[in-house]
């Protein structure tokens, strides 16, 4: 065989690949369409769905006490808006609002009037008649002055006793608010608030120390005449390191 029938051969050869490639693609080209075309045959011969298919999908996923828990959450819901509405609680009141509904004016307007009270004094109650609302009070303000006031419109006459400390605003000096009796934070500090069960037993290896203790911190409470008849003063306590 010469070298050129060789090559035709070959050629040839490859030739026939090709078609057979091509008709490879074509057939899958082909099937792919096929596909596509049943799919849409299937979509347009689709029937619509019944009353009781869209029931079905409607209640699909949902449990058995889905619609008693809705029903539950519903009446909750407006059982909580009419508790607020009778106690006048407003959704802005709670700082829910939308920034539209702010009125930063009105805020600072009412922060601006809820001034600080100044501490004084009520030393005398001054009675005018029978009716207690007739009443009036002097009260001390340290470093200002002496003035006699009248009651501010949240306190009733009942509440403010002679030598007791009260709130009192700063424009007219009226009393807005009693005020408990001043405490001395040292004196809270040493308050003992649980009597302790230690002994002087419990501790041990320090027995000269508890004498000296006790000698000048017990001896001057139980026996102060000693002390007395001695004429000294007796410890104002003692460093324990």
């Amino acid at each position: 065989m010469s070298k050129k029938e060789e090559e035709n051969k070959e050629e040839s050869k490859q030739a026939t690949i090709d078609d057979k490639d091509k008709n490879k693609e074509k057939t899958d080209k082909e099937k792919e369409k096929d596909k596509k075309k049943k799919e849409e045959d299937d979509l347009d011969n689709q029937k619509a769905l019944n009353e009781e298919e869209i029931r079905l999908m409607k209640a699909y996923s949902f449990g058995p006490y889905d619609d008693d828990i809705k029903l539950l959450e519903k009446g909750t819901k407006k059982r909580i808006q009419d508790i607020e509405n009778a106690m006048g609680i407003k959704e802005s009141d709670r700082g829910l609002a939308p920034p539209s509904q702010w009125d930063l004016n009105s805020d600072k307007v009412a922060l601006q009037q809820d001034q600080p009270l100044l501490v004084a004094r009520c030393t005398k109650i001054i009675e005018k008649g029978a009716n207690e609302d007739e009443r009036q009070y002097m009260i001390v303000i340290r470093q200002i002055a002496k003035y006699v006031v009248d009651l501010g419109e949240n306190v009733a006459p009942t509440d403010i006793e002679e030598a007791m400390r009260v709130g009192v605003d700063r424009s007219k000096y009226r009393i807005q608010i009693p005020l408990p009796p001043k405490i001395d934070a040292s004196v809270t500090m040493m308050t003992v608030e649980e009597k302790p069960d230690v002994t002087y037993d419990d501790v041990g290896g320090c027995k000269e120390q508890i004498e000296k203790l006790r000698e000048v911190v017990e001896l001057p409470l139980l026996q102060p005449g000693k002390f007395v008849a001695l004429g000294i003063d007796p410890p104002k306590g003692v460093l324990l390191y």
